[in-house]
């Protein structure tokens, strides 16, 4: 299994807290750049789109 292509998030500051992803037919990887545990959750593509779509349409707090 190769391995994944990480992305920055296009949000992202030049500090260390960074969002990367990487995607597969099968899956949504997404790893945050400044955990020390280096944690990889995994999602599925129609949940992750679920989500971007939720967090579109919600309000923005402050």
């Amino acid at each position: 299994m190769p391995e994944p292509t990480w992305q920055k998030s296009s949000y992202c500051s030049e500090g260390d807290s960074c969002i990367h992803t990487a995607s597969t037919v099968e899956a949504i990887h997404l790893t945050e750049s400044s955990d020390p545990t280096h944690s990889i959750l995994g999602t599925t593509p129609h949940a992750f789109a679920a989500l971007i779509h939720v967090l579109k349409e919600s309000p923005t707090h402050v």
